[in-house]
Order: structure tokens, then sequence, then C-alpha cells
């Protein structure tokens, strides 16, 4: 029985993928004369069972994106505070689709809360935030994105060879056409907007149609969203963050850390004002800029983990405040 396991099957037709190569770029080039692209092969042939020449012939298919590298390179033009978060993810707009959603999917939505402890309106705001409800989910082909970023970005290329390793087999694993599969200039795909390594580990077939279909299918992308937190240690029940009154409270003690690393009790020997949680647990003082001047926010268990999503207060905080409004205008069919 021979040992490798064909790609042919992920790939086009050869006829509609003939010469991908870009015209007055450095980079134009058929990426399997490139050696690195040649060690990348052979490596994953060896490890996971490939055909060598049959994954060589993969990346034929691969075209660089020079718009990609331009992306992923660019500053920030500026840094964004909570005031202008608010403007973009907290508009009624974004709310009212939302609560579309909800209804629509509210049989799925309730299901995933039942099974992975997360509520309704967290995993909605989720996949409002990253992709308006799964409306805008990036037009790159991800084979592009990720070879580009692999072997032409030298800052992030260990990273993103990974990835694109995760790729190859996420799309053999799932028996989807490679070439098909699209998402951000980052390689992060569907309504939840998984990078490979995150689909093969949390995303989870809802439906029980044997395949995890994050793109298409909202059942899939509502378990996999919940599935996603709950590996990270969503506390069923918890809540997320408090705001609090923190006049004459030192101000070096906020924004240290995502994580909660501080106690109520020596907040409150700092002179932070809040009666509601224990005394024991763990928090993380913050401050935002709004849009009527200083915030000042206690971040709990659950809102670190919404952190492991997107690494930032500021997405965590338009999460939470997103399901807040969710959690309102669904309040007539009770799916929050």
């Amino acid at each position: 029985m021979n040992r490798f396991i064909s790609i042919a099957s992920l790939l086009l037709p050869s006829l509609l993928l003939q010469n991908f190569l870009l015209q007055n770029q450095a980079f134009a080039m058929d990426y399997t004369e490139r050696d690195e692209v040649r060690a990348f092969v052979k490596e994953l042939a060896a490890a996971e069972s490939f055909d060598e020449k049959e994954l060589l012939s993969l990346f034929k298919h691969a075209e660089y994106k020079q718009k990609i590298v331009d992306a992923i390179s660019r500053p920030a033009e500026k840094v964004l505070n909570w005031d202008a978060y608010q403007d973009i993810f907290l508009t009624e707009r974004r709310i009212e689709a939302g609560v579309e959603f909800m209804y629509e999917n509210r049989d799925a939505l309730a299901a995933a809360s039942k099974t992975y402890g997360v509520p309704p309106v967290i995993i909605t705001a989720i996949i409002g935030v990253e992709t308006m409800y799964g409306r805008i989910t990036g037009g790159y082909r991800v084979l592009d994105a990720l070879a580009t970023l692999s072997f032409d970005y030298p800052p992030r290329s260990r990273f993103f060879r990974s990835e694109l390793k995760h790729f190859i087999l996420l799309a053999r694993e799932e028996k989807r056409m490679i070439t098909d599969l699209t998402g951000s200039y980052a390689g992060a795909m569907g309504m939840g907007q998984f990078i490979p390594s995150s689909y093969r580990r949390y995303a989870v077939d809802f439906d029980q149609d044997g395949h995890r279909d994050i793109w298409n299918n909202p059942t899939d992308a509502i378990g996999s969203v919940a599935n996603y937190l709950a590996e990270h240690g969503w506390q069923r029940e918890g809540r997320v963050t408090v705001a609090v009154d923190a006049v004459g409270v030192p101000a070096d003690i906020f924004n240290e850390s995502l994580k909660p690393t501080r106690t109520v009790a020596e907040l409150r020997e700092l002179g932070l004002r809040e009666e509601s949680l224990v005394m024991d647990e763990m928090v993380s003082p913050m401050r935002l800029v709004g849009k009527q001047g200083d915030e000042f926010w206690l971040g709990l268990k659950n809102f670190y983990v919404i952190t492991r999503y997107n690494h930032s207060k500021l997405y965590a905080m338009a999460v939470f405040q997103l399901s807040e409004g969710l959690r309102k205008g669904s309040a007539e069919f009770a799916v929050r």
C-alpha cells in the first residue's frame, strides 16, 4: 500500500491555474524554484506522508501578493482609543445585524451555550466584531497569503510557515479545495477568523454533518467560537468586567496587564470603591479613554479569556459592550 497521501484533489484543474507569476515584481518567480520552498516541502512531506512531488506542485499555484506584504508591514496611522473603537463596533447597524443573526441562529446559539457555557451574546459579539456576522471574511486566497508571508516576509516567516503547514494539513483533513479557501491578508478564515492552527485545534463540526465549515455554516462557526473560549478557560455564569469609581486611586495600577494580577482586597486598600466582588477575586484594573473622558474598569477572568482571541483590551471591551447591546436587542426572544 502506498504510504503517501495524494493532494491532487486539493487543487483546481491545472488549466485554470497556469502562469501565476507576477509581472514587474522582484519576487515574480515560481515558488517551486526556491530553495527554501523545496526544503519546506521536503520536511512536510516526510513528516506528514505527503508525496513530495505532488506537494511541491501545489506551490505552482501559490501567487506572491505585494498587497499582503504592504498590509502587514504598514504602520498604524494612529493608535485607536476606546472612543474610536466605539464608533466602529458599537453602532446601531452592528447591533441590529447581530440581533438578526441571533434570531436566525437561536437554536445553534442555545445549544452552544449549553454545551460550552458561553453566553449567546458573547459568541455573537465576537463574530460581529470579527466579520460583521460573516459578511466580511476576507478576499485573499489563504494559500497566497501564507506563501507570501512564509517566504517573502522575513520578520514573521517562522510563524507563518507553521501556519502554512497547518493550512495544508487542514485542507487534507477537511477534504477542501485548497485554492478555493479565502480569508484575511494574514490567513485568518471564516466567520470567526481562525488562523489554520486554531482551526485545526478548536473548530468543531457542531451540526455533525461530517465537515467543520466555518466559512458558510453558521452552526459550525458558532460552536467553534464557543469551543475556543471554553478551551481558554471561560467561566460559566461568570461576569466579564465591572465599571468602577477610581477617584483617588494611584494611576500606575491601571493597564498593567491583560491577565488579572491584583486582588479586589489590594485595590480596596488603595481606595478603589467596588462592593460587588469578593475580596480574593483576581482582577485587571483598566483605564480607557471614552467619549466622556476616562473610564475605569476591572477585567475579570472572562475578560481575559476574550483577550486570548485578540490580545487587546479594547477588542475585549468592544466584544463585551456589543454583547450588552445584543442582550437588550434580543430580549424579546430570550437568547442571551
